[in-house]
């Protein structure tokens, strides 16, 4: 007989993914705001705000890393159950 957690606990890696995802988000944001000015005709913003899109990049490794450990949560419990 397996066990499987609740949906409302937290198994490891979902903070990451959350992070990660405001991370991706802030980043988004930041790529359209920057992007804006090309499409307006108005003066483009300086290189350090071309720099915060990376953030998009960021948050998805954030979150690549936080399924990666639930992944090897998930196998690690699944090895322990067969034993």
């Amino acid at each position: 007989m397996t066990v499987t957690p609740h949906c409302d606990e937290a198994r490891p890696g979902d903070g990451l993914v959350k992070a990660g995802g405001i991370v991706f988000i802030a980043g988004a944001v930041a790529t359209l705001a920057t992007m804006a000015p090309l499409f307006l005709d108005v003066d483009p913003f300086p290189p350090y705000a071309w720099a915060v899109c990376m953030l998009m990049g960021v948050g998805f490794a954030i979150s690549a890393a936080g399924v990666l450990r639930s992944a090897a949560a998930q196998r690690k419990a699944a090895r322990a159950s067969q034993a």
